[in-house]
């Protein structure tokens, strides 16, 4: 009963700091062994910038990470609610999302398909996370897919010496509210430790339909013994948003700014509506077992075993579409009795997928050589289909569930692995070397959600299937190592609260 009260007395006062702020050894041990097989150093000829849990918490609590990000060099962000909750974009040297590898724990985000992150499926992101690194430019190899314009590498990591808590109330403009509640049990005397955090947001948005309801749940269940560290992570995803992405010309734009045209439609008076729940709902858990072994301070070795789970879906309101391309046998007819080939629609486009992945890594650094190597084995099964829900000539009696309007299923295997090493020839001259190898089949089986739209027979299958090999090489050097720009942010104030950046 002592604990309880002390835990509950502590969320109370909002917590007290994290212990591991001032103990750099757990620190090291959980993340940098981790995930810094995917990291720059010093010496890397890579142009990057890092953010530690500091410089995370003390950030906007309504931005989404890549708002977050967006004072780094070369990061242009956007929101499209104008809250910082929702749907959010970055692109890092003029390169889109679909060119920016990023990772989680040294596993790879990126969706197989579209190969984008959409951050709005893992809401406030920020307060889960112990550090972030940006790398722009071609970057270093790791898992997935070669970060030709820009990588994000982040990690959970977070653990601290002794107990900890934090209950934090956030309020903004446009009823945008964000509680975020956090803990930590500290390291026994065995070496068992616990952490786990919870966070809620909502907002009406800044535009029309701007709407986000979100929650986003992280716990950490791991084991410190000697130089073995075994953790389990699971990480938790969920939102409900308005549809804001279709944009608007600059004549709405000048006569009102805050105006939304997704779900409109004119009811039979000739009136302005809008469909209450034109809106992109999504979940997304993800659970990773990490095992690490520090053989020497020079030599250690990572494996992870990661389960993704992803469903949801779209739904819209559309007027004047025409009934044959959603899976009716146009014309149709309608509660009145007449012939019709088009009526206002209300569906569907849902989908789910699985992502199984397996890597293991060894790195090591003596001296003047550092180097490090991996193997990337993941599979990839993602379903899409269509669901009619109503059309307004058919009324409520007809029975939808009948249609098939589109159905497509897409199965994505990889084996990649990489080596990469830098030497330092002298203190201020350094050579690297980096090597990528991946093998992609992917195929694709069904009908598209355009299939019908191009005029295609709605008895045809799409049947697809192909088999990639890439092979990507890297150098640089040697190098002259120089101090950072007069531009870049050095803090050196320990591991745990540094934000560096290299030259944009």
């Amino acid at each position: 009963m002592k604990r309880i009260a002390l835990f509950a007395a502590m969320l109370l006062c909002g917590g007290v700091a994290a212990a591991q702020d001032q103990d750099g050894v757990i620190y090291d041990r959980l993340d940098s062994v981790v995930v810094s097989v995917s990291r720059a150093g010093k010496r890397t000829p890579v142009t990057y910038s890092s953010f530690g849990r500091k410089e995370l918490q003390s950030s906007n609590p309504m931005n989404s990470l890549p708002m977050s990000l967006s004072l780094l060099p070369s990061v242009v962000t956007y929101n499209e609610g104008g809250t910082g909750l929702g749907n959010s974009a970055m692109t890092i040297r003029g390169s889109k999302g679909s060119q920016i590898n990023v990772t989680l724990n040294g596993i790879t985000l990126n969706d197989s398909e579209s190969q984008e992150v959409f951050w709005v499926n893992i809401p406030s992101l920020s307060a889960l996370l112990s550090n972030v690194q940006v790398q722009r430019g071609l970057g270093t190899s790791a898992n997935g897919a070669g970060a030709f314009g820009a990588s994000i590498n982040m990690n959970t990591a977070f653990v601290g010496v002794e107990p900890s808590a934090r209950l934090e109330f956030s309020g903004g403009s446009y009823n945008t509210f964000i509680t975020t509640l956090s803990s930590s049990s500290g390291i026994s005397d065995k070496g068992f430790y616990g952490s786990a955090a919870y966070s809620r947001g909502t907002t009406d948005g800044y535009i029309r339909n701007a709407f986000v309801r979100s929650q986003s749940a992280f716990v950490a269940l791991g084991w410190l013994s000697g130089k073995n560290s075994l953790r389990l992570t699971y990480l938790m995803g969920d939102q409900h948003s308005g549809i804001t992405w279709d944009g608007i010309s600059l004549e709405q734009y000048a006569a009102d700014r805050r105006y939304n045209g997704a779900g409109e439609y004119y009811d039979e008076f000739g009136n302005v509506c809008y469909y209450p729940n034109q809106s992109d709902n999504y979940s997304q858990h993800h659970l990773q077992l990490n095992y690490s072994r520090q053989f020497s301070d020079a030599l250690s070795w990572t494996n992870t075993i990661n389960y993704t789970r992803g469903d949801g879906y779209d739904e819209y309101y559309k007027t004047g579409r025409k009934l044959e391309r959603f899976g009716f046998a146009s014309p149709v007819t309608g509660t009145d009795g007449n012939p019709y080939t088009k009526s206002d629609l209300i569906y569907r486009k849902k989908m789910d997928n699985d992502y199984w992945v397996l890597g293991s890594s060894l790195k090591y650094r003596s001296g003047a050589l550092s180097a490090s190597a991996g193997v990337n084995l993941s599979d990839y099964r993602g379903a899409h289909w269509g669901e009619n829900l109503f059309a307004k000539v058919l009324g409520d009696a007809f029975d939808y569930s009948s249609l098939d309007w589109y159905r497509n299923d897409g199965h994505k295997r990889e084996a990649s692995l990489f080596a990469r090493a830098e030497y330092l020839i002298t203190p201020s001259l350094n050579v690297y070397a980096d090597l990528q190898g991946r093998l992609i089949g992917y195929s694709f089986t069904g009908k598209d959600d355009d299939w019908l739209e191009m005029g295609s027979n709605p008895a045809d299958i799409i049947d697809y299937g192909n088999t990639w090999t890439f092979f990507n090489p890297r150098t640089a050097g040697p190098t002259a190592l120089t101090q950072a720009s007069p531009w870049a942010t050095v803090n050196p104030a320990g591991p745990t609260s540094r934000r560096t950046s290299k030259a944009a």
